[in-house]
């Protein structure tokens, strides 16, 4: 497709791939301290792809390798949520339901937020191709109930889904988003003073939240080729008494300290952990970066996210969840691993169960001593500071070698 003539690569294109920023929203592109020759760029210097011999590598590698172990065997536990399991407010006032991949229902100090939500069946513009789900959400759309805002992290199809957008229109919610991406939402029928759009730094009151939009590494694109007037975000969401960090997709940099100074603490972290790949090292963390972005924001308890519910890179699919165990028991960071839909209050996070290996392939091999220590030791919720010291010393070498 990217080596399709204009003329004909617009005959294809349908209303998912959104729209292109116009007037005064483009005015205002050009104007970010972000947008520099023509485009947004990076934190720092990035490329959306590392090829080690030729650009024919990745696709090698995507027909040849072992498919077997990227996908589960058998059907994810999720679980089943019900409108009553969110019916009573959070005790603490601040409430996660990771809904699979980047999606979470956020409940903070009486408001309702929903991150980068994605009902659709499949990570596409069409019906019929692309990555197709994993596993079922775990509640229809029409079970949700009312959301106070929905906030994207940026335009790609695992992060923002038209069918998905279009549906929470009726929600009444506000949609927050990056410079650009508004474009996509009116496109598709959000009405133009329901959404906020924010470049890196900038805050917005809505609903009695604080959000502000902060720096990410990534890049957008809706079709073949880069798009260049979309900008991309992780997100803070403050309340009265919770602050919460989104990093939407992101690969690690130093910015994650300079947000957690400025924004942080944060009562709970989601970050990116799977999707990684040598071939695009720059733009998606490993499960390793991403607990050490935790740390970086000063993050209380970390909820991994993107992973389990899409193939969309050649690891194992359990891959990212036993890798963030081992780092995280290593590096000293709360987790929480909740299978998709059970709701849980950070302040009080469930214990850790490897619900994930039931339905795993089976490895080549056992995994090394010390991680096997280390995610045994988490599942049993050793809480002694012994134990949480043999737990890192055992895990610390394997640790090293992802790194």
């Amino acid at each position: 497709m990217a080596g399709l003539p204009r003329a004909a690569w617009h005959r294809v294109r349908t209303d998912a791939f959104g729209a292109e920023p116009r007037g005064e929203r483009l005015a205002r592109i050009r104007r970010s301290p972000q947008f520099a020759d023509g485009a947004f760029r990076n934190p720092v210097p990035t490329r959306r792809l590392v090829y080690e011999r030729s650009p024919l590598e990745i696709t090698r590698a995507q027909l040849t390798g072992d498919k077997t172990r990227r996908a589960p065997t058998a059907a994810v536990p999720v679980h089943r949520l019900l409108p009553g399991d969110l019916a009573t407010p959070p005790e603490t006032g601040l409430r996660l339901t990771w809904l699979g991949h980047a999606t979470v229902l956020a409940e903070i100090d009486g408001r309702r937020v929903l991150l980068d939500p994605v009902w659709g069946e499949r990570c596409s513009p069409f019906g019929w191709t692309g990555p197709k789900r994993l596993h079922p959400v775990p509640l229809p759309l029409s079970e949700l109930g009312p959301v106070d805002v929905v906030v994207v992290s940026h335009d790609h199809y695992d992060h923002l889904d038209m069918a998905t957008i279009r549906a929470l229109i009726g929600t009444e919610a506000v949609f927050a988003v990056p410079l650009g991406v508004g474009a996509h939402l009116e496109h598709w029928g959000v009405p133009a003073g329901r959404i906020v759009e924010l470049d890196w730094w900038e805050s917005a009151e809505v609903a009695g939240l604080t959000l502000t939009a902060t720096p990410a590494r990534h890049y957008c694109s809706r079709g073949p080729r880069t798009s260049t007037l979309f900008l991309w975000a992780s997100w803070v969401v403050a309340g009265g008494r919770h602050r919460i960090f989104h990093s939407g997709d992101t690969g690690y940099f130093p910015g994650f300290a300079e947000i957690g100074r400025r924004l942080g603490p944060f009562d709970a972290t989601m970050v990116q952990v799977g999707a990684y790949s040598d071939f695009w090292p720059e733009v998606h963390m490993t499960p390793e970066e991403g607990v050490r972005a935790h740390l970086d924001l000063g993050g209380e308890l970390l909820l991994p996210i993107h992973w389990c519910t899409f193939n969309l890179a050649l690891h194992p699919w359990e891959e990212p969840a036993e890798r963030v165990v081992t780092a995280a028991q290593a590096l000293g960071a709360r987790l929480a691993m909740p299978r998709p839909g059970k709701p849980f209050e950070p302040a009080d996070p469930p214990a850790l169960r490897l619900w994930w290996r039931a339905v795993a392939a089976p490895r080549d091999s056992e995994p090394p001593t010390g991680e096997r220590a280390a995610v045994a030791g988490a599942e049993a919720g050793a809480g002694t500071a012994a134990g949480t010291a043999a737990k890192t010393a055992a895990t610390r070498e394997q640790v090293t070698e992802f790194s």
